[in-house]
């Protein structure tokens, strides 16, 4: 009997590009009609962004891979939504953060 317990597909892919040097811009995303609020701040690799946004009234920090459908890069699946309270606890730890992964590394 086969069970549909266990890690997704798409958490087993490993990070390749997780080295690219980020490309930064900050220019408003006009990929999809919806989203014309976004404001791209940086480029983290060919597929991957972070944008800062306007949700439901409320400004939110979204890290996440995009696609390529017809000619428009759209948003992916995987990937972070963090509104305010959550982007600034993890903005507070980030020197303690690189400083794991400079012992780790």
């Amino acid at each position: 009997m086969s069970s549909w317990r266990g890690k997704r597909k798409d958490e087993d892919e490993s990070v390749a590009d997780a080295h690219a040097p980020p490309k930064k811009t900050a220019k408003r995303d006009s990929s999809s009609d919806d989203s014309s609020e976004d404001i791209v701040v940086c480029e983290i690799s060919k597929n991957r962004r972070v944008t800062v946004r306007n949700w439901n009234g409320k400004v939110i920090v979204d890290i996440r891979e995009f696609y390529v459908k017809d000619g428009k890069q759209l948003p992916g699946k995987k990937g972070i939504s963090l509104p305010m309270d959550q982007w600034n606890v993890l903005r507070s730890h980030v020197e303690e953060i690189d400083n794991v992964v400079n012992e780790t590394a």
